[in-house]
């Protein structure tokens, strides 16, 4: 590596609601997050699956079959 172009690594906190969540090495000393694993649906299991097949009949009733034709 060329000396004296990259930033510096300084030991940093990742803080979540106030309370450091974890400690790790990035150019600045703290970083706030709005979400993190411990708290996204997906890691907590508290994931929904959404009903897409609703969608689709409200598309198709919309636009049946127009969308298919093409213009010239």
């Amino acid at each position: 590596m060329k000396k004296d172009i990259h930033p510096k690594a300084v030991p940093t906190k990742i803080i979540f609601q106030g309370k450091v969540i974890m400690e790790t090495m990035s150019t600045r000393p703290e970083i706030h997050v709005d979400v993190w694993s411990g708290v996204h649906p997906f890691w907590t299991g508290e994931e929904r699956f959404l009903d897409t097949e609703g969608r689709v009949d409200k598309f198709n009733k919309r636009f049946g079959d127009s969308y298919r034709t093409k213009k010239k």
